[in-house]
């Protein structure tokens, strides 16, 4: 009996896991050739006038698509963020990105945690190998380890939402080092939606690659380098005790 209510504990938690990946399916297979910029310039004139005589409910429904996006892991994240700087301007618009990010990727990580991650977790911390002193590594820097994985551009932004969930970070620490540590990008993105129109009047495309511009990297990887002081700092410390 006891193993009967186990088992179904476990399907109970894994059920979120399982509506994600196959809402996560049907959106790439519907939607991947929908969210693209050249389903915002064929609609560029409709979605500015539904903007103009709807303001409200048009953000609140641009919000939502891209909490979807995101919690889905769909492809079009950089497509709706520049679409934000597009249609709501850089202030406005950089507020819908990083607040629709952080919600979709805390939407997320609360479903892996739930699912799996919280045994795993539980696992590791009840294992006396080098994982275990990995994690006790990662809990002692999790503050700087988790603004790493959101200021630099190389880590996927879904591999940065389910990691922390297998690892055990503190929810309090992945909603705040998510919310500040995507604003650079968030920015940049968002700057770029703002000339979308000048873009799409000379037949071309927008840029994205402008992220990786010396003045625009530079100083995301400087902010990324004074995040990970403390990771350095530690394992001197370390090393020096053992020596």
């Amino acid at each position: 009996m006891v193993q009967t209510q186990g088992d179904t504990a476990q399907r109970r938690h894994v059920l979120p896991l399982v509506l994600l990946a196959v809402a996560a399916v049907l959106g790439w297979v519907l939607l991947g050739d929908w969210l693209t910029f050249d389903t915002l310039r064929d609609n560029r004139a409709w979605l500015l006038s539904l903007r103009d005589d709807h303001y409200l409910p048009v953000a609140l429904g641009f919000a939502a698509i891209y909490v979807t996006i995101v919690t889905l892991s769909l492809p079009g994240a950089a497509v709706a963020s520049v679409t934000g700087g597009f249609l709501f301007g850089l202030a406005m618009g950089t507020v819908l990105n990083v607040a629709s990010a952080t919600i979709g990727a805390t939407i997320l990580f609360l479903a892996v945690r739930w699912g799996f991650g919280a045994s795993l977790t539980a696992r590791i911390e009840a294992s006396d190998g080098r994982i275990h002193e990995i994690q006790k590594g990662l809990r002692e820097t999790e503050w700087s380890v988790m603004f790493l994985l959101r200021l630099v551009p190389a880590v996927p932004f879904f591999v940065a939402n389910l990691l922390p969930a297998l690892v055990g970070v503190r929810l309090r620490t992945f909603v705040i080092t998510t919310a500040l540590g995507i604003v650079p990008g968030g920015l940049v993105y968002t700057w770029i939606g703002v000339g979308l129109g000048e873009v799409f009047d000379r037949g071309e495309d927008p840029d994205l690659s402008l992220l990786w511009e010396p003045h625009i990297i530079g100083p995301i990887l400087g902010l990324a380098a004074l995040a990970a002081l403390p990771i350095v700092i530690r394992a001197v410390r370390a090393r020096g005790g053992t020596t």
